[in-house]
């Protein structure tokens, strides 16, 4: 009989625990940039989208630490999903900007029309709309990878080695 290998790490508290890490450093470091657009006014949206989101989901307005935890637990939430699924090898940049990717699409076709922003903000920031969400994606791409960078170093390309591009 012939054993199949499969790239797929096996699924261990210390993976699920480390990915829950991944998303939490990935969801902080990227609100905290955000947050920077938003005081400064660089952001053209008119409050933050996990905010907006947490307002539609709850049906009423809501201060600004429960739309920082909705963004804090559906980022961590997409984070874990990912690494949990994945073999890895997609624990580097091309197919984390693929899984981002994939993210701000169903943000600007689903989440920002649900909250009454349009497609892709459209109808709060004009064409500005469609930078900031990718941006914010971007933030996410650039974010996790670090993290899985750091984390899985040992298990995406060897004992001691970081992954690769």
């Amino acid at each position: 009989m012939i054993a199949l290998h499969s790239s797929k790490p096996p699924v261990t508290l210390k993976r699920f625990w480390k990915a829950v890490a991944a998303g939490v450093i990935t969801s902080i470091a990227a609100a905290a940039i955000m947050a920077i657009g938003m005081k400064t006014g660089l952001s053209p949206l008119p409050k933050p989208l996990g905010l907006a989101f947490a307002e539609w989901v709850l049906g009423r307005a809501l201060p600004l630490p429960i739309g920082m935890l909705f963004h804090l637990a559906y980022v961590t939430g997409w984070s874990v999903l990912f690494i949990m699924l994945a073999p890895a090898r997609w624990l580097r940049f091309w197919p984390i900007l693929s899984f981002g990717l994939a993210l701000w699409l169903l943000a600007i076709f689903v989440i920002t029309p649900l909250v009454g922003w349009g497609i892709a903000a459209t109808a709060v920031a004009g064409p500005k709309g469609i930078v900031a969400t990718l941006v914010a994606h971007l933030l996410f791409v650039f974010f996790l990878w670090l993290s899985c960078r750091w984390l899985f170093r040992s298990e995406a390309s060897g004992k001691g080695k970081a992954p690769s591009a």
